[in-house]
C-alpha cells in the first residue's frame, strides 16, 4: 500500500521571484538584500551542462548564508527527464528551503518522480513550484498544478514559444491564450501562480503592463531576472491607494442600496451589481492582508 503523501509546507506570498545564477556566487549572497519575496538559485538554464556539479556547490555552500534572512530561498533544479535531475535532488538541495522549482513540468507522472525522489533524500514536506512552459504542460496545467505536491506554479513564456516553433513579441499576444489558461488553472486548484519573464530588464513600461495585465488575469505575482524589477512587482500585486478608495466608496453604496432591498446601483457612472462588489471585497481583504505583513 501506498504512504499518503505528507503535507507541503506552505509558500508565503510571492509578488516577486528573483532569479539568480548558482555559479554567481556575488549574486546569490547578494539576493536577501534586493527585497524579493521569493528568490530562486538558479542550477538550469543559468547554470551550462559542464558546470553543474559546480553548481550544486555553490548552492550547498551559499543557501544556508541566506536562510532566514527575510526571503524564501528557493532552488531551481533541472528538469525530471533530464540526464541532471536525480544529483540535482540528491546533492543540490539543503534543509530549510522554502521549495523546489522543477521545470518543464508536462505530466502527474513527472510530479511522481519529484515526490520519490525528495523523499529519498529526506525533503519529503518540500513543496515544488511548478514551471509550466511547454505545449503539453500548458494543455494539461489544470492536472498539474492540482498535484499535491505543488504549492506554487508559474508561466513560461519563453519555453512555451520556443516549443511551439513560435515567435515571442513585445506584445505578447501570441501566449495570451496559454497565460489565461495557466491562470485559471491555479484558480480551479487554488495555487498560486507567477506570470513570465520580461527579458529586457531595462524595459521598466513593459515590465510594469505586463504586470498589470498578468494581475488583472489573476497571477499574483511575476518572476524576475534583474533586483531592479523586484519594486516594480511589489508595488503591482498589491491594490494601489486610488483602488482601496474606490472599493470602499463602491462597497459603501452598495451595502447601503442592498439594505433597502435594491440589488444593482449606478455607482459613479457604473453599473455595480454582486459581482462588482465581491472584488471590491477582495481588494479591502488584499489591503488588509498587506498592512499585517
Amino acid at each position: 500500500m501506498t504512504a499518503p503523501l505528507p503535507e507541503i509546507e506552505p509558500f508565503d506570498r510571492l509578488r516577486s521571484l528573483l532569479f539568480a545564477p548558482a555559479l554567481r556566487l556575488d549574486f546569490v549572497k547578494r539576493l536577501p538584500e534586493r527585497g524579493a519575496d521569493g528568490v530562486v538559485i538558479d542550477c538550469e538554464d543559468a547554470t551550462p551542462p559542464g558546470a553543474k556539479e559546480e553548481g550544486r556547490a555553490n548552492v550547498r555552500s551559499a543557501a544556508p548564508e541566506i536562510l532566514g534572512r527575510g526571503t524564501q530561498v528557493f532552488v531551481r533544479i533541472n528538469s525530471v527527464s533530464s540526464p541532471w535531475f536525480e544529483q540535482d535532488v540528491a546533492l543540490g538541495l539543503v534543509q530549510g528551503l522554502a521549495g523546489v522549482v522543477v521545470p518543464k513540468i508536462e505530466s502527474r507522472e513527472q510530479l511522481d518522480q519529484v515526490e520519490q525522489a525528495l523523499r529519498r533524500c529526506g525533503h519529503a514536506t518540500l513543496g515544488v513550484l511548478a514551471g509550466l512552459e511547454t505545449a503539453l504542460g500548458v494543455a494539461d496545467a489544470r492536472e498539474l498544478v492540482a498535484h499535491p505536491r505543488v504549492g506554487a506554479a508559474y508561466f513560461g513564456a519563453e519555453d512555451f514559444i520556443a516549443d511551439m516553433g513560435g515567435v515571442r513579441t513585445r506584445s505578447s499576444q501570441e501566449v495570451l491564450y496559454a497565460r489565461s489558461q495557466v491562470a485559471l488553472a491555479g484558480r480551479l486548484a487554488g495555487v498560486p501562480l507567477l506570470d513570465q519573464v520580461v527579458t529586457n530588464f531595462k524595459d521598466d513600461t513593459l515590465f510594469q503592463t505586463e504586470c498589470r495585465d498578468s494581475r488583472a488575469m489573476g497571477y499574483q505575482g511575476k518572476l524576475c531576472i534583474h533586483p531592479q524589477q523586484v519594486a516594480l512587482a511589489n508595488a503591482a500585486f498589491i491594490p494601489s491607494a486610488d483602488e482601496i478608495d474606490h472599493a470602499r466608496r463602491l462597497l459603501a453604496a452598495y451595502t447601503a442600496a442592498s439594505a433597502s432591498g435594491i440589488a444593482a446601483i449606478d455607482f459613479e457612472g457604473q453599473m455595480v451589481d454582486e459581482p462588482l462588489a465581491s472584488r471590491a471585497r477582495q481588494i479591502l481583504a488584499l489591503a488588509d492582508s498587506e498592512n499585517e505583513k
